[in-house]
């Protein structure tokens, strides 16, 4: 019995699923400006995925890089869904100008 594609599908159900409380989080915190720990996560474990052997290893690598890079979106999002009221506001973070 061949399990790679459950695995493979498994693991970028987890990993979605985790990233939308990283993103959630990661902007209460940190502000858009978190969007750079994003994209160097991102572009890191896209380029990991071309030097892995194991077919699941250069999958999972290639879906967390492009989850990374698809969260840059999404904290600007966030900021959106916060002005909107729909999320709290980190009111101990300062705002840059």
């Amino acid at each position: 019995m061949n399990t790679t594609g459950f695995i493979i599908g498994l693991a970028t159900f987890i990993i979605i699923g985790l990233f939308h409380p990283l993103v959630i989080k990661g902007e209460y915190y940190f502000g858009v400006s978190i969007w750079w720990a994003f994209l160097i996560f991102g572009i890191a474990g896209v380029a990991a995925s071309f030097f892995f052997t194991s077919v699941i290893l250069s999958t999972l690598s290639g879906i967390i890089g492009f989850s990374c890079l698809w969260s840059i979106k999404e904290v600007f999002e966030q900021v959106k869904r916060v002005e909107e009221g729909r999320f709290p506001k980190n009111p101990k973070r300062m705002k840059r100008t």
